[in-house]
């Protein structure tokens, strides 16, 4: 499996090593094959603007952008999915400095959920919908309480 962290961004103290173990977790756990490829790639709030603006028609930058490249979807513990490039989750850490304090959480903590929805949206996970909303969000929660071995924050929308 290969993850690689790039951090692009101005921002201080990002434990990037910490983003490629919850992604490695995240694929373990969700049946996807060992030998996909994740991104994870952190922006200025400039870059994300410009992203923002170019692939959802939205202003402002946002706090995280999920570029799915093979459309995998989650495996299962009898039947892996296909080796393939998972794609690209881009954060701001800017934004999710914002969004962790107004929550009452580091900014750590904020890029581990953030991360954790990227991957899903990557799996194909949605939640434009209620119930696809129920769905991610409770399979967010459980998956970064495992990780971190505490209760996961709250998402926030930017």
């Amino acid at each position: 499996m290969s993850i690689e962290v790039n951090n692009e961004s101005s921002a201080p103290a990002i434990d990037e090593e910490e983003l490629a173990r919850l992604g490695r977790y995240l694929l373990d756990s969700l049946y996807v094959h060992p030998e996909a490829d994740l991104s994870i790639i952190l922006v200025d709030e400039d870059a994300m603007e410009k992203l923002h603006i170019e692939w959802m028609d939205l202003p402002g930058p946002t706090d995280v952008l999920s570029f799915p490249m093979d459309e995998l979807r989650p495996g299962t513990a009898g039947r892996i999915t296909p080796a393939g490039v998972l794609g690209d989750i881009v954060l701001c850490p800017q934004v999710a400095a914002r969004q962790a304090q107004d929550a009452g959480h580091e900014t750590q903590d904020e890029l581990l959920l953030l991360t954790t929805h990227g991957v899903l949206h990557l799996l194909g996970y949605d939640h434009a919908e209620p119930e696809e909303e129920k769905e991610m969000f409770g399979l967010q929660r459980r998956l970064l309480s495992a990780y971190t071995g505490k209760e996961a924050p709250k998402e926030t929308r930017s």
